[in-house]
């Protein structure tokens, strides 16, 4: 199950003259900046499994509830970007952030790898059967729900009011973490994503690179 009722989700793209620039930053600095916010309990980064996932990474943040993504210790971190912040975020590419509720959450811990499927409006009891189902699967670790706030997920800060990178927001988007990428395959197909009413999906397959748990910050 997620660490809280609460998630930050970013996919994005990275130049490649920032590279480097990303790696450092997002291990040494930004996650561990991150976590280290009251309330926020967990942070994950993963990078695409194959070429027709884009973009190339996923950065979930869990938090204990949507006060903590609205509240004054986050907003004061992203109006106060460091040097490093700045720099790597010029890099940025079609990226898109939402932060959401979680609506359902299932299975008994994180996999390896990540299925993500964003996507416009669906029937959410619907949906919530079927990760039920595949939650119970054996290679299955978790399997979630979430909805955008999307007043929220729009919020422009001194750390995004002047990037181009920023895309749309997805409305709602579901999760699904296995032992390894070859067990999402098919999981939620598009035959079952039509039985649920899912529509524009946009589904993308992920691998684990770096975990960062909670951390004291100064």
């Amino acid at each position: 199950m997620l660490a809280g009722e609460a998630v930050v989700a970013i996919w994005n793209g990275i130049a490649a003259a920032g590279r480097e620039t990303f790696y450092g930053w997002h291990i040494q600095e930004h996650m561990p900046e991150r976590v280290g916010i009251p309330g926020f309990r967990r942070g994950r980064r993963y990078i695409a499994a194959d070429g027709e996932t884009h973009p190339e990474f996923f950065t979930l943040y869990e938090a204990d509830t949507m006060q903590v993504l609205q509240g004054s210790d986050y907003a004061n971190r992203l109006n106060a970007p460091t040097p490093w912040t700045k720099a790597a975020t010029a890099h940025f590419t079609d990226t898109s952030r939402a932060l959401a509720r979680v609506r359902t959450s299932l299975g008994p811990g994180c996999g390896g790898a990540l299925l993500t499927i964003r996507f416009a409006d669906a029937d959410l009891d619907a949906l919530r059967t079927m990760l039920a189902e595949a939650a119970a699967r054996p290679r299955v670790c978790g399997a979630h729900l979430c909805v955008a706030d999307a007043d929220a997920s729009a919020v422009r800060t001194a750390e995004s009011r002047d990037r181009t990178d920023i895309l749309a927001s997805p409305p709602a988007f579901v999760m699904i973490e296995a032992t390894g990428a070859d067990a999402l395959r098919n999981q939620l197909d598009e035959a079952a994503l039509a039985r649920a009413g899912v529509t524009q999906p946009r589904r993308g397959v992920y691998v684990l690179e770096y975990t960062r748990g909670k951390t004291a910050w100064t």
